[in-house]
């Protein structure tokens, strides 16, 4: 399918053809009728694509804090990987369009396949031919409703959540600062709530469309003198602020237009520097309107499909796009006389090039091919079919991990040729074949288990996914690669070691440390023991904030998520198995934990993993005890072995095994084994990890044993 994507880092935008979405269990399937590009919004994600690296740090010092924060935690080349691999990613444009539903999610009620729909969401409702958009960015569009007009729901619903933020009551007056699109459909809105409106820009021709689409007054000057004028000398009763600009001048304007306890609602990217003294003398009231309203940037509304009841969040925002498109049916709206310019899909790049012209231009339309009959097609082919060289390796997913640490690792291996890349969307897939050069992408991650050309698979999505591809792979005579965790259930780590154990394939989850040289050296320094191991692990983890996916039920956690590997680390130094966990967390802190492990032979672990302090720190440090012998292990780059009174220590670059892992897996995988950590060694760790999350839980210590 054609789809318009533009490179973050080099600010390129094209029109590419890419693999079609995949349909979620919580959304619906659309064959996009129209798009609207939103020029303001959409103009400026160009100018900041286009920008240098200094450019966009200027623009967004939010991301520059987390980037340092990282640097001091991870280190240096680290960090700046998954920046520049972040960077080089491909970003979809658009966020507003109509069309008909193809397919439907399990869990989506109320719309059926044909129905036509409006839908919202950047990162959703795309410039592509078909869009896969959760349930709660998707309503119907009513029958009186034509394509173009229904296309600007988004804008529709940004425009209205505005207005009810600033409250607006029969009669009031109220001044629209900026008529752009949103500004626009502002004022037919306002008036469509009886109120008197006026409007300002400095565009003499969009103020001038003001006027035709209801505006009681419109000036693009003089707007105090205008004001004054318009309110019988009392001021506004509300500012809505839907300028962009950089500067506060329209934030501060607003106030000096303002009633006595006059109400300003930002709706527009402004700046923010306020000038104290009217605000205070006038008692103003300033508001931001969160886009389109309650749920949005809410992932658990958004893509997990959890609605706010009506008692309590009268207006969400998919109710809010509901609302808009009831204003159009009654005639009280009419976004399409804001249309000036439209474009095929496949000429699309004409209508950002216009955008950056100097042509006028306002609302710009995308149309695209009647998308009935039409079939999805998941799969590209990127290189033309020839005969199998090497061992045939394909991933699902490809996020940062899996572009800047596990594909390098696999390409330098000899023998290996990329066969399917899978990923949940059509562009980073297309990006991904043809940077790393797979054969095939996908979004499909059968079209990759069934290609007989492909002998390993690595699973490198998020993790609650992990089991289920894990074990599919398995049944398809594959062998696995799983990223950690393997499961963050008892269910599906069953039924992936269950695949594993009847399959021909063999299953490598990704505990890479145990394969890092300096904990082999440490292990070495203990032999030969005659008694058990006494272990201390600290991991100075850093914080993660709660919205994160890892956080969320896509990511089971941070311990479960994380702590397995140090469970394994420790399991391979005793070279025994875990037996029984123990576990508390530190009041108010989920992740800021201390954990204690029993293990087979009688050695003790003790894991203290905390997201409480200073990333200045290093991360991980490691001290081992036993038969007179202290190992001291700091963060992968400083080994201590003290034994009779001598001290050995070496230092090196750091090197956690990732790349030994990979090695070691597809070496594994082309002589059919065995793997490089036993399956028995994987289950005790992963139900020892489960363990922990138990404990966490309940207080209880829980005994580690298999339960299939």
């Amino acid at each position: 399918m054609k789809q318009i994507e533009q490179n973050y880092r080099s600010g390129d935008l094209r029109v590419a053809e890419v693999p079609g979405p995949r349909l979620s269990e919580g959304g619906v399937l659309v064959g996009t009728r129209v798009s609207l590009i939103s020029a303001g919004t959409e103009k400026q994600l160009m100018q900041l694509a286009k920008s240098s690296l200094v450019g966009k740090a200027m623009a967004r010092p939010d991301l520059v804090r987390r980037v340092w924060s990282n640097v001091k935690r991870d280190g240096v080349k680290p960090t700046f990987d998954k920046v520049f691999a972040k960077l080089d990613t491909p970003i979809p444009l658009g966020y507003s369009l109509v069309g008909d539903v193809m397919e439907v999610g399990r869990r989506v009620s109320g719309i059926s396949v044909r129905d036509r729909v409006a839908c919202a969401g950047a990162g959703f409702a795309n410039h592509a031919e078909f869009n896969a958009v959760p349930k709660h960015l998707t309503v119907p569009v009513p029958a009186g409703v034509d394509d173009e007009d229904a296309s600007f729901v988004t804008l529709g619903a940004i425009a209205l959540q505005g207005v009810r933020v600033a409250a607006p009551t029969l009669g009031e007056r109220v001044v629209v600062m900026g008529l752009g699109l949103i500004g626009l459909l502002t004022v037919q809105i306002l008036r469509a709530n009886g109120c008197k409106v006026l409007g300002f820009d400095p565009n003499a021709e969009r103020v001038r469309l003001a006027l035709e689409l209801g505006a009681d007054a419109a000036v693009s000057a003089s707007l105090a003198q205008v004001t004054a004028s318009f309110t019988h000398g009392h001021g506004a009763d509300a500012v809505i602020v839907t300028a962009s600009s950089k500067s506060s001048e329209p934030l501060n304007t607003a106030a000096e237009i303002s009633r006595m306890k006059g109400r300003i609602v930002v709706v527009g990217l402004v700046g923010m520097t306020i000038d104290r003294e009217p605000f205070y003398k006038r008692e103003l009231e300033l508001k931001l309107s969160l886009s389109y309203g309650p749920g949005r940037h809410d992932p658990a509304y958004e893509t997990a499909g959890h609605d706010y009841p009506l008692p309590y969040v009268r207006w969400t925002e998919q109710r809010n796009m509901e609302a808009f498109l009831s204003l159009i049916a009654d005639g009280r709206v009419t976004p399409k006389a804001l249309v000036t310019h439209r474009f095929p899909i496949g000429e699309a790049e004409k209508a950002y090039a216009l955008m950056e012209s100097g042509e006028p231009h306002l609302a710009i339309l995308l149309t695209y091919p009647a998308s009935e009959g039409r079939v999805v097609e998941r799969a590209v082919q990127k290189a033309p079919m020839k005969a199998k060289e090497g061992l045939g390796v394909a991933f699902i997913g490809m996020g940062n991990y899996a572009k800047g640490v596990l594909l390098p690792a696999v390409r330098a291996a000899k023998g290996v040729a990329l066969t399917s890349v899978v990923t949940s969307t059509g562009i980073s897939a297309g990006h991904s074949a043809d940077k790393f050069g797979f054969a095939t992408a996908t979004t499909d991650p059968a079209a990759a288990l069934d290609d007989a050309a492909t002998d390993a698979v690595f699973v490198a999505t998020r993790h609650d996914t992990h089991a289920s591809l894990s074990a599919a792979a398995l049944r398809a005579g594959k062998h696995v690669f799983c990223e950690k965790p393997l499961a963050i259930d008892a269910a599906g780590l069953a039924d992936a070691l269950a695949a594993a154990e009847a399959g021909p394939g063999i299953l490598t989850v990704g505990f890479n440390r145990r394969f890092a040289p300096i904990v082999i050296a440490a292990k070495a320094a203990l032999e030969p023991r005659s008694g058990p191991l006494v272990m201390l692990y600290r991991v100075n983890a850093g914080a993660i904030p709660g919205d994160s996916w890892i956080q969320r039920d896509e990511g089971g956690g941070r311990i479960l998520g994380e702590v397995c590997h140090f469970v394994d680390t420790l399991t391979f130094l005793a070279g025994s198995l875990p037996v029984e966990a123990q576990a508390v967390a530190a009041k108010g802190h989920a992740d800021a934990v201390s954990v204690l492990l029993r293990f087979a032979d009688g050695s003790t672990g003790t894991i203290v993993y905390s997201s409480l302090g200073d990333p200045g720190v290093a991360k991980e440090y490691l001290e081992i005890f036993a038969d007179g012998c202290v190992v001291q292990l700091d963060d992968f780059v400083r080994l201590s072995v003290s034994k009779g009174g001598k001290l050995r220590e070496t230092k090196g670059k750091q090197d956690k095994g990732q790349g030994a892992l990979v090695a070691a897996f597809l070496e594994a995988a082309r002589a059919a084994g065995p793997a490089p950590i036993p399956l028995a060694e994987i289950e005790a760790v992963s139900r020892a990890t489960l363990g922990i999350e138990e404990v966490l839980q309940t207080g209880l210590a829980a005994a580690v044993e298999e339960t299939r």
